[in-house]
């Protein structure tokens, strides 16, 4: 990302470490909520439609989609500071039908409800990650220090009734710590590159079509109506 694009929509090109900790480990419960959520109105509303039950649940599926597509963005902005812009197009001004239809026939749509099918696994992988780097890296640099309140005062490696290493004072622990180091900055070299590949992410199938995005980035006015509005309807 060029740094002309960069002041152009408000993106900074790296994430902050701790904005991305924060939204890497909440994707884990916002993947599930979602993936299921959408999942079953949409399975339900298929499964019923023959008895017009199911409509009404596949068109709540959509304005959820749409609605937490909205959020998300926000999200994205506030955490992963990476600006996304609505790609809704704008709803005609007849009835119903005819809004429905608009909404149906934007790929935007169906990009929202594809980027929620994928948070769900995508949550789990970016969650254990996190979890497992982090707390590794922080149980290891604070060997030293707590290793003492551990039972026998002493760290078993790897595990109590296994103990292959033994860590019971202060000067056994620095090597630890010194390697905890090592992982931590590690740790912050992967939260910070995996909160820039899914703001990549979020901004391809949260933001405006490709080709809306080719004619922006090169100055050209974008010729699909409403692709880049702030106020489209949901």
């Amino acid at each position: 990302m060029t740094s002309a694009l960069v002041e152009q929509d408000g993106t900074r090109p790296r994430p902050s470490v701790g904005g991305s900790v924060a939204y890497l480990l909440m994707n884990l419960p916002v993947g599930i909520a979602g993936f299921v959520t959408l999942l079953t109105l949409i399975t339900a509303g298929i499964g019923t439609a023959i008895v017009w039950v199911g409509l009404p649940l596949a068109a709540l599926a959509v304005l959820i989609a749409r609605g937490a597509a909205r959020v998300e963005r926000a999200r994205v902005y506030a955490l992963l500071n990476t600006y996304i812009a609505i790609p809704y197009r704008p709803l005609p001004d007849g009835g119903q039908k005819a809004r429905w239809k608009a909404r149906l026939g934007d790929g935007a749509t169906w990009r929202d409800i594809a980027y929620f099918v994928l948070l769900f696994p995508l949550g789990i992988i970016e969650f254990v990650l996190v979890v497992v780097f982090w707390a590794t890296s922080l149980a290891l640099t604070a060997l030293p220090i707590y290793f003492r309140f551990l039972p026998e005062g002493a760290y078993y490696f790897p595990a109590w009734d296994v103990r292959w290493i033994t860590v019971d004072s202060t000067v056994e622990a620095l090597p630890w710590a010194a390697l905890g180091v090592l992982f931590l900055a590690l740790s912050m070299a992967l939260t910070r590159a995996l909160g820039t590949t899914h703001a990549r992410f979020a901004r391809a199938l949260l933001g405006p079509a490709p080709s809306v995005r080719r004619l922006a980035e090169a100055g050209a006015p974008a010729r699909e109506p409403g692709s880049m509005s702030t106020v489209a309807g949901w």
